[in-house]
């Protein structure tokens, strides 16, 4: 099996969701793919796109890889993404948007319930296993009664716009910590601050 870490960044596709809280796990993927230098290209044997590279001088070698599907459904081309590369889902990162931590928040953590998130329940149901990592980006709950849908597929307000670089780089470096120092290291970071 390869050494390679698949970097997953959920959200839905086309120009009305891409800047909706939903999506900031590609907002995330877009800010490490100019990271590594990579572009995303269409990918042959999943609807996905996906960029390669490497995190920092020499470091691990990472598959980026954006669905080109709705997020509720993202379980099938991870996997396939996953098994065309070799890699296990304990080489998994998934970034996604998290309603229980404020916005402007990370957390990471290894397995554990999905919290009523639909493209992570599709994942673990294509793995077989929740054992696999998520970057969670808060984005805080909806303001008095919104509806939670409707919440995380409205884009972000005007005060959390300016934050909104913040929380993608942090989310971004939190990545790379995990993957180069291990779990661990990244949430007595993260999780300190």
């Amino acid at each position: 099996m390869s050494d390679a870490w698949l970097i997953v960044g959920l959200g839905n596709p086309g120009p009305q969701y891409a800047k909706t809280r939903h999506n900031i796990g590609q907002m995330v993927l877009d800010e490490l793919a100019r990271e590594v230098g990579g572009t995303f290209k269409k990918h042959p044997k999943a609807s996905a796109v996906v960029a390669t590279g490497r995190l920092g001088m020499g470091g691990p070698k990472v598959v980026l890889m954006k669905s080109l599907g709705y997020m509720n459904v993202s379980g099938g081309p991870v996997s396939a993404v996953a098994k065309f590369y070799g890699i296990e889902p304990d080489h998994v990162v998934v970034v996604h948007d998290e309603l229980d931590i404020p916005f402007d928040t990370i957390k990471l953590k290894r397995g554990g319930g999905e919290g009523g998130h639909n493209g992570l329940r599709d994942i673990t149901k294509a793995f077989g296993t929740k054992e696999y990592y998520r970057v969670r980006a808060g984005i805080g709950r909806p303001p008095g009664r919104m509806n939670t849908a409707d919440f995380v597929l409205k884009p972000f307000s005007t005060t959390e716009v300016k934050n909104l670089p913040f929380l993608i780089s942090n989310a971004a470096d939190a990545v790379r910590m995990l993957v180069e120092k291990g779990l661990v290291a990244a949430q007595q970071h993260y999780h300190s601050a």
